[in-house]
């Protein structure tokens, strides 16, 4: 009997990318043997992902940047063409452009077939860099070689077919979460406090200083629950906001409770809470920010729960979450702004859990992983594509 195995490769934590964890456990359920080969991470090496009997996790310790990190990577990659040699998967698939280089080498080696996923794209500029320009080749080989590429934003995916050339195969899987992790029952009226949350990486970007001045335009009972860890460009940050609260006196409504290991501890966190915040920059200077509708798990995450959403205002955000009545907007930049979209809220809630209650139904009937990775397991499982989940599927890529 032919054994089904698939080796995920990450040169950081997979367990902070919750589209690797909902794959890897569809395949799992599936009856596949998966295989993590990561890193460590700065700020979100505590997050991890949950246990499966079909699921291994192995995991290089973290290293700094600099020249140790450079012999790191290529302890890394020899690593994982080590463990790919004695594991011996029929697939691989790598994720993001520093797993490039390695998989290259397991397509040469071992004539594995493989998925490449791209949940962040590199910049575009010239690079002097050495080790860059190779990674930036490697990707181009990678995914003209993949048998699929998965991107989670149509924009982003135009834009990688526009830089690689012509690709085998391409589908954009939008972020969403598993369907079973949304709520099986309506939320019960909101009462007490109103819980505003942010989830994930806490950068400028993503919640700004304006969201905690915010709170001061806003009722006592009005507090923000800011849960996630900082990254390398971001160290500090957290200090500054809560630095920031103490000064404008409303630190007691402001709670961290710091990077969440376990997925299921955080959407648990997220369903005692009302209003979920996903904010971009209106002006960004991350060309990923420029495409983060569906590449963004938060909003999908407080729809799972129930919670009636706040983002920017920006028009793949309005027509995505605002136009079906998942969302409000607001200017991110701009802290009365965010308080009168949030004060909206507050004085109907009635609104805010239908809001919440319709994004649960979205989340449950459509837009979950199971449904949405439906046609990337059917590549990897070797199966035709129905003629109605083509159709479907295009459906749900325009709508981005």
């Amino acid at each position: 009997m032919k054994r089904h195995r698939i080796l995920y490769v990450q040169y950081t934590n997979p367990g902070g990318y919750p589209p690797l964890e909902h794959s890897s456990r569809i395949l799992a359920e599936a009856g596949w043997s998966v295989l993590f080969a990561g890193t460590g991470a700065l700020g979100a090496n505590a997050l991890e992902l949950p246990a499966h009997a079909r699921i291994q996790v192995r995991r290089m310790r973290f290293c700094r940047g600099g020249w140790r990190q450079k012999l790191h990577y290529l302890a890394y990659c020899a690593w994982v063409l080590w463990a790919a040699i004695r594991w011996r998967p029929s697939w691989v698939y790598a994720s993001d452009p520093l797993a490039c280089p390695v998989a290259l080498l397991l397509i040469w080696t071992l004539g594995v077939k493989l998925l490449y996923h791209e949940h962040d794209s590199p910049e575009t500029v010239p690079m002097k860099n050495l080790f860059m320009r190779l990674v930036r080749s490697a990707r181009h080989a990678v995914a003209r070689r993949a048998e699929l590429c998965v991107l989670p934003n149509a924009k982003r995916l135009d834009r990688f077919r526009r830089e690689v050339g012509p690709v085998r195969n391409s589908l954009c899987v939008w972020n969403c979460p598993a369907r079973c992790e949304a709520m099986e029952h309506p939320r019960p009226p909101a009462s007490g406090n109103i819980w505003v949350l942010y989830h994930g990486s806490i950068v400028r970007e993503r919640i700004p200083p304006s969201v905690v001045e915010a709170l001061t335009l806003l009722p006592d009972r009005v507090r923000l629950r800011v849960a996630g860890y900082e990254t390398a460009g971001s160290t500090g940050y957290i200090a500054e906001l809560k630095s920031r609260a103490q000064a404008l006196g409303i630190d007691r409504r402001v709670e961290f409770p710091g990077a969440i290991p376990q997925r299921a501890d955080l959407l648990g966190i997220t369903s005692q809470s009302d209003i979920g915040l996903a904010l971009m920059p209106l002006k960004p200077a991350d060309r990923n920010f420029e495409s983060m509708a569906g590449a963004s798990n938060k909003p999908f995450d407080y729809m799972a729960c129930g919670l009636a959403l706040l983002v920017s205002d920006l028009p793949d955000w309005r027509s995505m979450f605002v136009e079906p009545g998942y969302a409000l907007s607001c200017n991110p930049d701009d802290p009365a702004s965010i308080a009168s979209a949030i004060s909206n809220l507050v004085e109907h809630p009635d609104r805010m859990r239908t809001m919440g209650e319709a994004g649960r139904h979205r989340i449950l009937s459509e837009w979950n992983y199971d449904n949405l990775f439906g046609p990337v397991l059917r590549r990897i499982l070797d199966e035709p594509e129905p003629a109605i989940s083509v159709a479907k599927g295009r459906q749900i890529q325009n709508a981005n």
